[in-house]
């Protein structure tokens, strides 16, 4: 028997959707996906969630999503979803060797920050590495930081965090941004930042925490270290959405385009990261989740 509605992801979006359809009966199950909780996992200090006035861990955040969408009755299968098939109802959702139908899917599947790969960033994500300043910055107030891009994401990050380091480095691998004028114009003007042409970050330092980078020089390969107390990815995010590729329309970046929540396939819903290229944060996710689940079981109300 179909399900009558299929979450797909388990971070702020899709449990916030489990937790109101379940309170609407509609017996949801989720796939969590291979990075349960989603990227508030791998992040340490969360202070900006409502609710938390001293802070909470990302992971104990996630911990806390999950046991109110649990106790509503939400079904999790600790798994990911391999394929899917919109091109009838109900739809078909596989998982593995299994294979679910459902009459309704959200999905919430996310964003990966993209990351350099370089020694020493695995390491020291959540301890100076971050893909996040309006989630980080405030920990490094008076701080020295890197930058690394070139995009008008990495001029936003490094504007925002001026309001507490006390100097910016921006490392970028060419002599140009690609950003638009008007905040590469910005950036070149403010007196916290520096910029570092033709660069690449080949190393980050540190013990428990970071304690610089080392540099190459992509034009002569000359090799420097720069102290810093924290790293800054603002090389863009992907989506995570290459098994709906051809199922449901998609940008040119790979989001999922949505009216409100709604998908270019009726009765297919979608929220947080994966269709948000704005705000990314774990509160509008969590909000874009809400609105999925009361969009779904509307949409199901309809049909019966």
């Amino acid at each position: 028997m179909a399900e009558k509605l299929l979450i797909i992801g388990s971070g702020p979006a899709g449990l916030t959707a489990a937790i109101y359809a379940a309170r609407a009966n509609l017996d949801p199950l989720m796939v969590e996906g291979m990075e349960p909780g989603g990227q508030l996992t791998i992040t340490t200090d969360v202070e900006n969630y409502p609710g938390f006035p001293d802070g909470i861990m990302g992971p104990e955040l996630m911990e806390q999503f999950r046991k109110q969408a649990e106790r509503f009755g939400t079904r999790i299968v600790s798994s990911n979803v391999t394929a899917v098939d919109f091109s009838e109802h109900p739809f078909k959702v596989e998982v593995g060797s299994d294979s679910y139908e459902a009459q309704s899917v959200i999905i919430s599947t996310g964003a990966s920050a993209r990351w350099l790969g370089v020694k020493g960033e695995d390491r020291l994500r959540g301890f100076g590495v971050s893909a996040c300043a309006t989630c980080d910055g405030f920990f490094f107030r008076e701080k020295e930081l890197a930058v690394v891009g070139g995009g008008d994401s990495a001029m936003e990050e490094a504007l925002f965090l001026t309001k507490f380091a006390s100097k910016i480095t921006i490392i970028h691998r060419r002599d140009e941004f690609r950003a638009s004028k008007i905040m590469a114009d910005r950036v070149a003007a403010h007196e916290k930042i520096e910029i570092l042409w033709d660069s690449t970050v080949t190393e980050i330092l540190g013990g428990d925490l970071v304690t610089g980078v080392t540099i190459e020089n992509t034009k002569t390969g000359a090799t420097s270290e720069l102290a810093v107390d924290g790293v800054f990815m603002a090389i863009g995010h992907t989506p995570n959405t290459d098994i709906f590729m051809g199922q449901i329309e998609l940008d040119d970046a790979g989001y999922i385009v949505v009216d409100g929540t709604r998908t270019s396939v009726d009765g297919v819903f979608a929220g947080g990261d994966v269709a948000d290229t704005v705000y990314r944060q774990a509160v509008t996710a969590a909000g874009m989740g809400c609105a999925a689940a009361l969009d779904a079981e509307r949409w199901l109300d309809a049909r019966e």
